[in-house]
């Protein structure tokens, strides 16, 4: 199987590619990642890569492309994979094409841009043992205290409201088109909003037909 997940950040695609690759045996691909692998592995495209990366420059669609594909070949994605970050754009989208990348699904997490800054900006961290925290969900017991060390928590710069509206408006921009793009080749799926992560999974499942 070989799947894309779309949604905005914060929706929930990397606990849901972690989930997905340990029910399924095959490897989640995060750009992230693979870039800092194939810089650290000093591969060809990786050596480019990090001459980027080193100059604070952002890695141009062919390289990124290139590395992606120097990891699709290895062995373990021989029975598939999750793209998780990749393509972000129809640009990237249609490069995989013709690269002849052929997924079968691209299973979008629909959740409104409210939920998202509900989600994110609720968001505590211990900066002294990484302990996580959520002010509705999953709060302290004692107000902005954590529960393990007895730090005070934090706010991370990604969940600070300006920029987790920033990161929805370059999401609605210039990843939001790939829904329609997926679409077009009927290889869109949908998962609305579920309460919970096992709820998500669930969900999950019965779209793209795993046994529970």
């Amino acid at each position: 199987m070989k799947l894309i997940l779309l949604g905005a950040p914060g929706a929930g695609k990397g606990t849901q590619a972690n989930i997905l690759s340990q029910k399924l045996g095959i490897p989640t691909i995060s750009t992230g990642n693979i870039l800092r692998t194939a810089v650290k592995n000093e591969t060809p495209t990786g050596l480019i890569a990090k001459s980027y990366m080193e100059s604070g420059g952002l890695v141009p669609d062919n390289v990124i492309m290139g590395v992606v594909n120097e990891r699709l070949s290895e062995p373990d994605c021989l029975n598939g994979y999750i793209l998780d970050g990749i393509p972000r754009t129809i640009d990237q989208a249609k490069a995989l094409e013709d690269d002849g990348v052929d997924i079968d699904t691209a299973l979008l997490i629909e959740i409104s841009d409210a939920e998202i800054e509900a989600r994110m900006t609720g968001r505590r961290t211990c900066p002294v043992c990484s302990t996580t925290y959520h002010i509705r969900s999953n709060p302290p017991k004692d107000s902005n205290i954590c529960d393990i060390c007895g730090s005070e928590l934090t706010i991370r710069k990604d969940d600070e409201p300006e920029t987790v509206k920033n990161r929805l408006r370059v999401y609605h921009q210039q990843t939001e088109p790939l829904i329609e793009f997926y679409k077009s080749r009927s290889k869109l799926k949908t998962v609305d909003n579920q309460p919970t992560i096992e709820a998500t999974t669930e969900a999950i499942n019965k779209i793209i037909s795993i046994p529970d």
